[in-house]
């Protein structure tokens, strides 16, 4: 989706709608007084104080209905400059207005505002010259949002809208949403039943059922072996440390507001750890490493806790508790560029496996002006910073630079993707850190017997399983790849008075050969049955009648498809079997696209009685 806040035209454009948005509450609600309404990415709103009034999804239509109506009486678009005490005075009974009045900057002399009709307001520009020419919007949700951000202050009201100059790019934005919201990981989660969560238990706090079980047990698997045949050493860690220990790290002077509160016991301090990178440093520490040794690849499935705010909790994209695939590499300097293409040999190589495509690097730096914030001296830092900038152009990967984005300790290169829900998340990581091998006083025995800090590389691959797992979820619409499906074949006898016994041996087999399946023994129609399977998005159906029980054969069907095949047992068993050990993408069947998403639900429908009716093929 395209970036409205960059488009100049539809910057104005959304903008200039805003206003009308505003104007047509204020012929609905006279009352109605308003704090401002920006242009965002994915449009604009405004946030609007209706006294006791309270808005909802149903309000909506009505508000487009005055907004269209604004629009067709074509009303001017006039600018009106203004002193600052015309202004106070144009606005005196407006407290909102009032205060961004008087926080604008003493050297502006004029103010400006514009006028459409009958409604006027505080506005520094530019607009469009005429209502008429906001002709194809769509008022999208509404939602509370504190005066200023401030819990302390009044909680207002927030209409989210979309502008465009074409009814063709709102229907096919539009479109796109609805896509979005099919793909949300917190609704398929919930439809297919992988996670959950209770406010009795805590917000932020996930708790995983058996088909979510199974999927982190398949990730955790798949890296781990990965990692092994890499030589990654895996370790356990416990998941709270001593305050001390991260007072040594540094997290504790630059993350504490992020972790939960210290615990008392026993006269010490513990705190549920936020990473796992100062344990790993004790381990390394607790030998003594010669160069012959290096590089030294720590790996963990780790639990971290962070204190997120309540508000920034989203589903299991961003949680209180989660998993890491995490790792830290012990290496010397000349061992650095190595290491970080080898970790990012690995990122592509998993992205291959889930098909993953539209990515992007980015290289985090040290935000120069608040140097505060990180640990080190500049000279360690541009080193950090040139050596990451090195590896990526010799890479030939595409990437982009962020000032501010560094961790703490060091520069890395984050690997970015947009999300369905249009949330830029952070997959996979690699860091580079001379400051923790510093401050835990590491060491190895360099060549000429000397003593010499190693460098540490920090990565992460899956990064957090409960954000990978979300992003898998919305990129495949919750049709998982065979070998990482929770119900990996449904089971279908066609009447259970002649087949359910076939059907049954049918499910031993598979069970003897570790595929996961489920048997649908209910009295019920097939094509009730097959619907069933589609809607649970299991990868593969087997239909067993008459015919696949005379010839001890089973018929298969794909998710998603309209073909049946006939097989015999034993080769449908080696096929997947195959197909499951080998991790083979078999992506769902596409009907159409949009640019940069795949919409894989197809539907086929006939034309009856003047009337569209759904027609399901098995």
């Amino acid at each position: 989706m395209q970036n409205i806040k960059e488009n100049e035209n539809l910057n104005t454009l959304n903008h200039s709608c805003a206003h009308l948005l505003a104007h047509a509450i204020k012929h609905l609600y006279p009352e109605a007084k308003f704090f401002v309404g920006p242009v965002i990415e994915e449009g604009f709103y405004y946030d609007i104080d209706l006294g006791d009034k309270t808005l909802n999804e149903e309000d909506l239509p009505k508000i487009e209905k005055e907004m269209k109506k604004i629009s067709k009486d074509n009303k001017l678009i006039k600018r009106i400059e203004l002193t600052k005490q015309e202004a106070l005075d144009m606005f005196k009974d407006d407290m909102y207005k009032i205060d961004l009045i008087n926080r604008m900057d003493e050297n502006d002399t004029t103010i400006s505002a514009y006028q459409q009709g009958d409604f006027i307001d505080l506005c520094r520009g530019p607009h469009m010259t005429s209502t008429k020419q906001m002709k194809y919007f769509k008022l999208l949700k509404v939602s509370g949002a504190y005066w200023k951000g401030d819990s302390k202050n009044k909680m207002l009201q927030r209409i989210y809208g979309i502008c465009f100059e074409t009814e063709e790019e709102l229907n096919e934005h539009l479109q796109k949403l609805q896509d979005a919201k099919e793909r949300d990981h917190r609704k398929i989660g919930k439809d297919l039943n992988i996670f959950m969560f209770s406010e009795l238990v805590g917000k932020g706090l996930p708790m995983w059922l058996p088909n979510g079980f199974i999927i982190r047990k398949e990730l955790s698997d798949y890296i781990t072996e990965k990692e092994l045949k890499l030589g990654y050493k895996h370790v356990m860690t416990p998941s709270l440390g001593n305050v001390d220990l991260y007072k040594t790290s540094g997290h504790w002077a630059h993350y504490k507001d992020d972790m939960f509160p210290a615990m008392e016991l026993d006269n010490e301090s513990y705190v549920l750890r936020p990473m796992n990178c100062p344990h790993h440093m004790m381990i390394y520490k607790n030998f003594l490493h010669s160069y012959r040794d290096l590089p030294i690849r720590l790996a963990e499935i780790a639990n971290d806790f962070r204190y997120e705010a309540s508000g920034a909790c989203c589903g299991i994209e961003r949680t209180r508790a989660f998993t890491q695939n995490d790792s830290h590499i012990f290496c010397t300097q000349d061992q650095i560029e190595q290491e970080v293409q080898a970790v990012i040999d690995l990122i592509l190589d998993v992205y291959k496996d889930f098909n993953f495509k539209e990515y992007s690097f980015r290289l985090s730096l040290r935000d120069k002006n608040n140097k505060e914030k990180y640990f080190g001296n500049d000279e360690l830092w541009e080193k950090s910073e040139n050596a990451l900038r090195k590896i990526l152009k010799e890479s030939k990967a595409k990437y982009y630079e962020a000032e501010g984005e560094a961790a703490f300790y060091g520069p890395k290169i984050d690997v970015q993707v947009k999300s369905a829900i249009g949330h830029d998340v952070t997959l996979s990581t690699v860091q580079l850190d001379y400051q923790l091998p510093e401050r835990f006083e590491l060491e190895y025995v360099a060549e000429d017997a000397s003593r010499k800090r190693p460098v540490v590389i920090h990565r992460a691959i899956l990064g957090s399983l409960d954000r990978f797992t979300a992003f898998l979820l919305e990129e495949t619409k919750g049709a998982l790849p065979l070998w990482l499906s929770p119900v990996q074949v449904y089971i279908i006898p066609v009447n259970n008075e002649y087949h359910l016994e076939y059907a049954k041996q049918i499910q031993k087999l598979l069970n003897e050969n570790n595929i996961r399946c489920e048997l649908d023994s209910r009295d019920e129609k097939l094509s009730y049955k097959m619907r069933e399977s589609q809607t649970k998005k299991i990868p593969i159906t087997l239909i067993l009648g008459d015919k696949e029980k005379d010839n001890n054969q089973i018929s298969i069907r794909r998710f998603q498809s309209k073909e049946t095949t006939t097989k015999d047992k034993e080769d449908f068993i080696n096929e997947i079997t195959k197909e499951i050990k080998e991790k083979i993408y078999r992506p769902s069947n596409n009907w159409w696209s949009f640019k940069g998403r795949k919409h894989d639900t197809r539907i086929w429908f006939t034309y009856t009685y003047n009337k569209f009716r759904w027609r399901i093929h098995y």
